[in-house]
């Protein structure tokens, strides 16, 4: 009997463990589902609007920032967090798909996907924009200070080797927008996956050497803002910082070509929470915190209605808002798939280990 009893209550004992370990994952259920857990680019969003999206719909939001695409698809491949929401450009967004990263999107739970600008829909890195929805996009191009150089003697790539600007361009540090430069000087594709024509442009670089004073990251902001240099190539977002600070700088996309770029929102594999991911980009779609967001971090917004609640001197402004015969000239990155992305990386560090 004793050892019926004994049994009984081991029974009893087990039945109790088993309960507590089920209250304890649904009480940790309930709490992720009301974290989101946002991964983004340093300083491209407003606080206010995180701020007031936790007010709106009771979310207590972790945000982290990344400063490549490269850095956040690793960390999320890794999946030690699981972000709710991340926001890569265009061409990690078609390798995230390809690696099978993201989570398709159910566009009845979207609302305000017509409040986009149609030309920045359907893609060719996510058609029918399944796996992501537009949250800003720009160009690659030129900043000069009227103070060193007159404008008309920066309208081109080709401009960038002019003998008078010895020491003084500052260049952004990334692969693929130096090896595009040069690509797109020569009248080639910035998806070039020639041989020939990539060699062609690491050589073109290597001539352009005595005229790069540095090449930096966000630091460029600063250095242009405090007339360090006459002249940098940069994306358009931070040269409307840089012209804020400095009435003397102006930004151009040389005609015959530049890059093109997305950022788009995406809800990984990861997510926890896709009922509060959803939220999320509801909430940005809406015209009004799609506008207030485009003003703060100075990005071109795809949202048409918020473009139209924009103060016109920045929603009339050429360099930010280019025509469609400008756009028509622009390439957007593509995913050059691993032994190509490498290359490039290789060019590109043989072009800075020649400069020193």
């Amino acid at each position: 009997m004793r050892k019926l009893y004994a049994l009984f209550i081991g029974v009893i004992g087990i039945i109790c463990i088993l309960s507590l370990a089920v209250w304890q994952i649904n009480r940790s259920s309930n709490a992720s589902s009301k974290v989101l857990n946002i991964y983004n680019w340093g300083d491209y969003i407003d606080p206010k609007l995180l701020t007031k999206f936790e007010k709106e719909y009771g979310y207590k939001v972790n945000y982290e920032t990344f400063d490549s695409n490269e850095a956040m698809e690793a960390k999320i491949k890794q999946g030690g967090t699981a972000y709710d929401i991340a926001i890569p450009s265009e061409y990690m967004i078609q390798k995230m798909k390809k690696e099978k990263l993201l989570l398709k999107l159910d566009h009845s739970k979207i609302k305000g996907l017509e409040n986009i600008d149609a030309r920045f829909l359907d893609q060719s890195f996510d058609e029918n924009n399944t796996f992501s929805v537009p949250y800003f996009w720009g160009t690659l191009g030129i900043v000069y200070n009227d103070k060193f150089i007159s404008g008309e003697k920066i309208q081109h790539w080709d401009d960038l080797w002019r003998s008078e600007l010895k020491n003084n361009i500052m260049l952004i540090d990334g692969a693929r927008e130096v090896m595009g430069l040069s690509l797109d000087s020569l009248g080639d594709s910035i998806n070039s996956k020639n041989m020939k024509q990539l060699n062609q442009a690491v050589d073109k670089l290597n001539t352009l050497t005595p005229n790069v004073k540095a090449i930096v990251a966000d630091e460029i902001k600063m250095y242009m803002a405090n007339e360090e240099s006459a002249v940098a190539v940069t994306f358009s977002g931070e040269a409307a910082d840089m012209m804020a600070e400095n009435s003397h700088l102006h930004y151009v996309i040389p005609s015959e070509g530049s890059n093109l770029w997305f950022d788009n929102i995406v809800i990984p594999k990861t997510s926890k929470n896709q009922a509060g991911a959803y939220d999320f980009i509801n909430f940005m779609l809406q015209p009004k915190n799609a506008a207030q967001n485009a003003e703060y971090i100075g990005y071109s917004t795809p949202n048409e209605k918020a473009l139209a609640l924009l103060p016109k001197e920045i929603s009339n402004d050429p360099q930010f808002y280019p025509d469609d015969e400008t756009i028509s000239h622009l390439e957007v990155y593509k995913d050059l798939g691993s032994e190509y992305l490498q290359i490039y990386n290789d060019l590109y560090l043989e072009f800075k280990m020649y400069r020193k």
